[in-house]
C-alpha cells in the first residue's frame, strides 16, 4: 500500500473511552492518517478482553468501566488543553464528557448521544424522555454564545457520514434536472434547495448482507456491530422527522411539547416496526424503523420557515435490515418480550461473504428516487484496514474524518454532522467505502401492495407515512 496521506497533526493526549468493535477498527485508521504516536494514546474500556489490539500497537490500556462516580477521577488527570476524548463507550453519559472536555480545554466526539447506564430502560421515564430526540435536545441545550472547544455529536456511519451523502446527493438531483448545481452556502440555502427540488421523503436504507461461517445459536445475539448499541436503540421508541407534507397521523404517534418539533415518535420499539425502502443491489426490502440521531436533524436541518410557519420539511427515517443473523436475534429478542439473550457476539473474522450497502434514499423529486451510497464487501473491508468488517469500516471512516475536521476547526462547540464541511468529510472516507454510487430508480412504497390483498392506498400520493409503515 502506498505511504497513506497524513490529514492534520494533533499534539495533544487522545484518550479513547470505549474500545468494542468500533474503537479497534478506527485505531489503524487514526494511527495512518493523523500524525501523531502511539504514546499520546490512552484507551479506557470496561471489557479486560479489548486489551489484545492495545497492546499490538503499544497503546497505555486501563479496564475501569466510567460511572457516575468515578468518571471525573478517572478522567480529569488525562485531560487538558488542546488534548482530544473520543468516546465510542455505551451507557456513558455523552453530556457529562462534554462538560468535562469543556472545563478542561479538550476536544470531544462521539457516534451517538448516550446516557448513563439504564437510561434507554427506565420505565419510570415517559417514552418521549426516552428518545432520541430528548437526548438531542438537551445535547444541543448546551450551546453558547462564547467560544467553546469543538464537540461533535453522532458522527460515525448513522447518524454521520449519511448527512452528507444527502447533501452530495442533492446536488447530484439539482444537476440532473437541470438546476444549478452550485454548493448551497448556508443552512436556509440548503433548505431551499430541498424544497426546489422537490424531496419529500429521505430514508436511511441499509441493507447488510454479510455471512458467517458459524450460524447464531439459540440464546445467542449476533450482529456486525454493537450488540449493546443495537440492542439500546432498537429498545428506544421508534422515531422519524415528520415532513411538512404528511397528511396521516400515525395512530400511536406521539409530538414532542418541546424543543425544534422536527420529528415525532411512536409508542412501540423500533424493533417491532418495519418500514418499506429500496437500495440498489437488494431492489426493496422491509426495514426496522430504528431510531437514530440523522433522522431528527437532517429534518430539522433542511426545514424551511416563516417566523413561527413550517413551509417545508422532509420526512426522515432510518430503515436498517441488519445481516439476517442478526434478524433472527431481534426476532427472539423481540419474542421473549424484550428480555436480552444471555450471549453476545460480534461478526467479525469468521464473515465469509457478504456487503453493507449503506445510503440515502431521497424521493418525491421529478425523477422519482435516487439512491446515494457505500457498497462495501466484507472482502474489501478487510483489504482495507485491519480489525474491521464492511459495517465498521463505513463507520470508522467517518469517526476518522469527525476527529480531523475538529482538530482543524477546534472551537466550534457543539457541531452536528449537517453543519460540517460534508465535502471534507466525504474526501477522508471515500477511499475505504468501497463504491460510492448514485442510481435513479421509479420504485415508491407502494410498489407490490394490495396484490393479495386489498388495501386503501393513496395512488395519486405514494409519499404519505400512512403508505409506508407495515401495521
Amino acid at each position: 500500500m502506498a505511504k497513506a496521506k497524513r490529514h492534520v497533526a494533533f499534539p495533544g493526549r487522545l484518550v479513547m473511552v470505549g474500545f468494542g468493535s468500533i474503537g479497534k477498527g478506527v485505531l489503524p485508521l487514526i494511527l495512518r492518517h493523523i500524525d501523531m504516536t502511539p504514546g499520546q494514546i490512552t484507551i479506557i474500556s470496561a471489557h479486560e478482553g479489548d486489551g489484545r489490539v492495545a497492546a499490538e500497537h503499544n497503546i497505555e490500556f486501563h479496564v475501569k468501566p466510567l460511572t457516575q462516580e468515578n468518571y471525573r477521577d478517572i478522567l480529569e488527570p488525562r485531560l487538558g488543553h488542546g488534548d482530544f476524548l473520543l468516546n465510542l463507550s455505551v451507557d456513558v453519559s455523552s453530556l457529562a464528557l462534554i462538560k468535562l472536555c469543556w472545563e478542561r480545554g479538550a476536544l470531544y466526539l462521539d457516534t451517538c448521544i448516550e446516557p448513563w447506564a439504564g437510561g434507554y430502560f427506565d420505565t419510570s421515564v415517559p417514552p418521549a424522555m426516552r428518545s432520541n430526540y430528548a437526548l438531542r435536545e438537551s445535547a444541543l441545550a448546551l450551546r453558547t454564545s462564547e467560544k467553546r472547544p469543538t464537540a461533535v455529536l453522532t458522527h460515525g456511519a448513522n447518524p454521520g457520514l449519511v448527512s452528507h451523502f444527502v447533501k452530495q446527493a442533492m446536488l447530484n438531483i439539482a444537476a440532473d434536472t437541470g438546476r444549478n448545481g452550485k454548493r448551497p452556502r448556508t443552512r436556509a440555502d440548503w433548505g431551499r434547495l430541498a424544497m426546489d427540488i422537490g424531496i419529500k421523503v429521505i430514508h436511511i436504507a441499509e441493507r447488510d448482507t454479510q455471512v458467517a461461517s458459524r450460524p447464531k445459536m439459540p440464546g445467542e445475539f449476533v450482529n456486525t456491530w454493537s450488540v449493546d448499541g443495537f440492542i439500546s436503540e432498537g429498545s428506544q421508541p421508534a422515531e422519524l422527522g415528520w415532513g411538512s407534507h404528511e397528511r396521516h397521523w400515525p395512530h400511536d404517534g406521539g409530538r414532542h411539547e418541546f424543543g425544534r418539533g422536527s420529528a415525532i415518535y411512536l409508542k412501540r420499539p423500533g424493533v417491532t416496526t418495519r418500514v418499506r425502502t429500496w437500495t440498489p443491489l437488494e431492489g426493496p426490502f422491509h426495514g426496522f424503523l430504528i431510531t437514530h440521531g440523522e433522522s431528527i436533524s437532517i429534518s430539522d436541518y433542511f426545514t424551511v420557515a416563516e417566523k413561527d410557519k413550517v413551509l417545508y420539511r422532509p420526512t426522515v427515517h432510518y430503515a436498517y435490515h441488519p445481516c439476517d443473523d442478526a434478524v433472527l436475534s431481534l426476532h427472539e429478542y423481540a419474542g421473549k418480550n424484550l428480555v436480552r439473550q444471555k450471549e453476545d457476539r460480534i461478526l467479525m473474522d469468521e464473515i465469509t461473504t457478504g456487503i453493507d450497502e449503506l445510503g440515502v434514499l431521497l424521493m418525491g423529486h421529478e425523477k422519482g428516487a435516487y439512491w446515494y451510497g457505500s457498497q462495501l464487501s466484507i472482502g474489501e473491508a478487510r483489504e482495507l484496514v485491519p480489525h474491521n468488517n464492511a459495517t465498521s469500516l463505513q463507520v470508522t471512516a467517518p469517526v476518522l474524518a469527525g476527529m480531523v475536521w475538529a482538530i482543524e476547526n477546534p472551537e466550534r462547540g457543539i457541531t452536528e454532522p449537517d453543519e460540517m464541511d460534508f465535502e471534507r468529510v466525504l474526501d477522508i472516507c471515500i477511499p475505504y467505502l468501497g463504491p460510492v454510487v448514485g442510481k435513479y430508480s421509479d420504485w415508491t412504497p407502494l410498489e407490490g401492495r394490495g396484490v393479495l390483498f386489498a388495501e386503501d392506498l393513496d395512488k395519486d400520493d405514494p409519499w404519505q407515512f400512512k403508505n409506508i409503515r407495515v401495521l
